[in-house]
């Protein structure tokens, strides 16, 4: 079982042109579609959270059960669900404000145990940002790793929460010693100011940078690079890839049996291709469809 753990929250959409044209309402959050990206591949999921007992928290984890993903370890809360207000360029990249204070998912607290089938933990976006449900997190990260779990982690910036910016650098580095497999984008490369070299001397066995519509890059520790291009497509929008990304790279690893540190040195440039193919054509079906609607397992093929 994979466990995804981090925010679920409610993203507004505009459906139109001008900034407040159409305001949809659609779930989301990176660790979010990161899990019911994980339950519509068919890979063991579980949901690791605090939502609200509001109609957005209801709606969020409905969603998550039609994607086959456990929610029995879901915190509760009578406290508002986040909303993020989505604005989208003309290429179809979203940017985000967010409405966070006093909302349910801030007041996580690290669980004793997570499900005994538990083989990786995915962590990443608001939740390691927003106290002090982001200490909580970072615990479960840390403990995790200590138990020998597979760990995943992708920042993915969302610079208007940060409010020190070199005091969140200073925090993503000392997790890295936790991190199994990182994954980050270039412009959250760029934000952070280091390369995957560098990452991977602080502990990940493995570094993959995505680069948009010009493909993915996993970078390993014994100094290999292996890279494909973007799968082409028509983009509605690009909400969700990075986490459809997230979701394809922890499936293929599960479905190859290399969920640890050894397996992933032994995947070789066969096994890293076709990792990396995988995660490209999962990513462009959820960029050729409004909001964060990753792929079924029976839309992509096999693995």
């Amino acid at each position: 079982m994979i466990v995804v753990a981090g925010e679920a929250l409610i993203d507004l959409v505009p459906q139109g042109t001008g900034a407040l044209a159409g305001l949809q309402p659609a779930l989301g959050g990176g660790p979010y579609n990161t899990a019911v990206a994980l339950g519509r591949l068919g890979s063991p999921t579980a949901f690791c959270s605090r939502t609200s007992h509001d109609a957005f928290g209801e709606a969020l984890l409905d969603g998550l059960r039609r994607a086959g993903v456990d929610v029995s370890g879901v915190q509760r809360g009578t406290e508002p669900t986040t909303l993020a207000v989505a604005t989208i360029d003309g290429n179809g990249s979203a940017a985000y404000s967010f409405y966070v204070e006093g909302t349910a998912d801030r007041l996580f607290t690290a669980p004793a145990d997570l499900p005994a089938a538990a083989r990786a933990v995915s962590f990443g976006t608001c939740s390691l940002v927003l106290e002090p449900g982001a200490s909580a997190y970072e615990e479960l990260m840390r403990t995790s790793a200590a138990r020998g779990l597979f760990t995943a982690l992708d920042p993915n910036i969302r610079a208007g929460l940060i409010p020190d910016a070199d005091a969140y650098r200073a925090r993503f580095k000392s997790w890295l010693p936790s991190v199994t497999l990182l994954k980050v984008s270039e412009e959250d490369a760029e934000w952070l100011g280091g390369t995957p070299r560098e990452w991977l001397a602080e502990g990940p066995s493995a570094v993959v940078l995505t680069r948009g519509a010009d493909g993915l890059t996993a970078f390993t520790r014994d100094g290999a690079e292996h890279s494909v291009p973007g799968e082409k497509v028509e983009v509605v929008d690009t909400i969700g890839a990075g986490d459809t990304v997230n979701a394809a790279l922890l499936h293929g690893l599960s479905t190859q049996d290399a969920l640890s540190p050894e397996a992933i040195a032994g995947l070789g440039a066969d096994g890293w291709t076709r990792l990396l193919r995988f995660a490209a054509r999962a990513a462009a079906v959820t960029c050729s469809r409004a909001g964060a609607e990753p792929p079924f397992a029976a839309e992509l093929g096999d693995f």
